[in-house]
């Protein structure tokens, strides 16, 4: 059955490449005739896709996968599809003759009907396993909480297919496991019902202590058609939850590293650059307004620059308008604003409240030294304080300091004259760290924007 999906899943993206050059013609050249030589072009695409594709994990199963992640492995794969097609067609001189237009349309067409026809297929298989179809029956190894919320976990999504029917408590003598299912506490029974009630999954919920019962689980069903799958409970060793990643071929599980994945780093700077230079685009009359009453109004630079740490704890100097008048500080020393600070002058008090102090920041993004949401940088001084103080507070360089964040939309901004306030905020960008996503990100941008450009902390 597996053989005969992976068929039709590889003739099915054949027809869609085929049919996303035809359309691309039609819109191109009115007359597809006419280009005949092309027919080679889509040819090698298909092959290359027939042979990259798999290697991209493309047809591997995606039941109880993040549908983001399929979309983009499936963007990736035919992006670099098109890419070798691209260099056999140089190396056979027929490039010349290829419209780039017509490629630039083919590219979009087929890389579309490519996502949207895995994107309907699960929508139809979500439907299916949600009216009790195509499932996969679960049974449960674990103890405790950790057991109890992976059950949880695969109730609140029915859509993947799986569905639990066992908990096999491997701890009874730490206290019973509150769930729905049919809880065992005997070995012998609960393999006994794996095997009767045909269940596809054992999930072995276990601390990494439990080797020996890990072994017992894994020997028992050795020799049976079932998936037996090791989901281990790091919660007291991992900063973040878990992830797992392939180190030298080796399956390693990140305890204390950062949570975001390499491809999740690369769609947030995507988004940083584009997100960046469309705001400065649209907010330059803007700009070149502050930067006028900035310096018709007081003496001094327009931008006020300071040096910050950002991602890894690099070093790079933030830009802002200059709200306060120009002043010395003591070496070493650096005081931040305060409610009616004798600083601030009258078009920095409302720049400041504002928040239109922070527009330079674009350009910081735009440099890559920072993103558009993330943890806000503090200065250097106030890091080499607070870094001895606050529990957690050197994973806030884990990634790139935002000009808005979780911890600012939720009230932690302006100043921190309380070592509670820090405490807060840095509980609020842990929990960033922890809970990202691109959904997230707009959320927070959203409320920036509507809510947070003006906020009684700044000052």
């Amino acid at each position: 059955m597996r053989d005969l999906q992976g068929l039709l899943a590889r003739i099915f993206d054949v027809a869609m490449i085929i049919c996303g050059a035809a359309i691309a013609s039609q819109i191109r050249f009115d007359n597809i005739e006419a280009h005949r030589f092309y027919v080679a072009f889509v040819a090698f695409a298909a092959a290359f896709s027939l042979a990259l594709f798999p290697s991209f994990g493309v047809y591997e199963s995606w039941r109880g996968r993040s549908k983001i992640v399929l979309a983009s492995q499936v963007s990736l794969a035919w992006l670099i599809v098109q890419a070798c097609a691209l260099v056999l067609m140089f190396s056979l001189h027929r490039l010349d003759y290829v419209s780039r237009l017509w490629f630039a349309y083919w590219t979009a067409m087929s890389g579309g009907l490519l996502i949207a026809g895995r994107l309907v297929t699960h929508a139809v298989l979500a439907r299916m396993r949600n009216a009790g179809m195509n499932l996969h029956s679960v049974a449960v190894v674990g103890c405790g909480r950790h057991c109890e919320s992976i059950i949880r976990k695969i109730d609140r999504s029915p859509a993947s297919g799986f569905r639990a029917s066992a908990v096999c408590n491997a701890t009874p003598e730490a206290g019973p496991i509150n769930t729905r299912v049919p809880v065992f506490e005997d070995i012998v029974s609960f393999v006994n019902f794996v095997r009767t009630q045909n269940v596809n999954e054992v999930w072995l919920a276990l601390p990494l202590s439990h080797e020996r019962t890990i072994l017992k689980y894994v020997n028992e069903f050795r020799d049976d058609l079932v998936n037996v799958r090791f989901i281990p409970d790091v919660r007291s060793l991992a900063l973040f939850e878990s992830g797992v990643t392939d180190l030298l071929g080796e399956t390693a599980i990140n305890l204390v590293a950062s949570p975001l994945s390499p491809s999740a780093l690369l769609q947030k700077e995507l988004f940083d650059r584009v997100f960046a230079a469309c705001a400065l685009f649209a907010v330059s009359p803007l700009l070149i307004c502050i930067a006028l009453a900035i310096k018709l109004t007081s003496r001094g630079p327009v931008f006020f620059k300071q040096r910050r740490k950002g991602a890894d704890g690099r070093v790079f100097q933030i830009y802002k308008f200059r709200s306060m008048r120009v002043h010395a500080e003591q070496a070493g020393v650096v005081r931040q604003a305060t409610r009616n600070d004798p600083r601030v002058t009258r078009v920095g008090a409302f720049l400041r409240r504002t928040s239109l102090d922070e527009l330079p920041q674009f350009f910081n993004v735009l440099r890559g030294d920072m993103s558009v949401v993330g943890p806000r940088p503090h200065a250097l001084e106030h890091d080499d304080l607070y870094q001895k103080v606050v529990s957690g507070y050197i994973h806030r360089y884990r990634i790139k300091p935002g000009i808005t964040g979780w911890a600012q939309i939720n009230g932690f901004r302006g100043e921190t004259d309380r070592i509670e306030k820090m405490e807060g905020r840095v509980a609020h960008d842990l929990y960033y760290l922890g809970n990202w996503s691109f959904g997230l990100d707009m959320r927070i941008i959203a409320a920036t924007i509507f809510k947070g450009l003006r906020h009684t902390n700044a000052y």
